[in-house]
């Protein structure tokens, strides 16, 4: 079995990646809602749905090629089709945030938009990481078996003197 400490590191450093491309994310989703807003003439969530969509877009070229680039890649449709699923339901939970703030409450000033788009997007990422990792991007089941057969042979080969050749 694995020592503890190193799973531990390898899920510090699979949350250190996913938030290096979360944040780049974020500062897509950001920015290209404040383009779309300035530019045109759509509704705030109009405008933040399709920042969210490119943001999407790259996130999953991040999260496939960098963070999760070790991870199982032979389902490549059902990994898309299960990262466009969660995103969506990100999609809604982060414009649902924003559309709440807006609509419901009528805070909808530039700075008001882009306070509340944030935190829908925080919101959102929550669930996220917890579906991209659970669902989306699983860790190859053999890697996981293999690394525990090379611990547990290492342990017995520790434990046994080494055998003489018999001639």
């Amino acid at each position: 079995m694995e020592p503890r400490s190193s799973g531990l590191q390898r899920l510090v450093r699979e949350v250190v990646k996913f938030g290096a491309v979360g944040g780049a994310g974020v500062l897509v989703n950001l920015g290209v809602f404040n383009l779309v807003r300035h530019v045109s003439d759509l509704p705030v969530v109009r405008a933040s749905i399709i920042a969210t969509v490119v943001a999407i877009v790259f996130n999953y070229v991040g999260f496939r090629y960098w963070t999760y680039r070790d991870r199982d890649k032979s389902g490549r449709t059902k990994e898309l089709t299960l990262f466009l699923l969660f995103s969506m339901i990100g999609l809604v939970i982060e414009n649902g945030v924003l559309y709440l703030a807006t609509y419901t409450f009528g805070w909808d000033s530039p700075l008001q938009s882009n306070v509340f788009k944030f935190v829908g997007i925080g919101v959102a990422t929550l669930f996220r990481f917890w579906s991209y990792r659970s669902w989306v991007f699983r860790a190859l089941p053999a890697r996981e078996a293999v690394a525990s057969a090379e611990s547990l042979l290492a342990q017995e080969s520790r434990k046994q003197p080494p055998r003489q050749r018999v001639p």
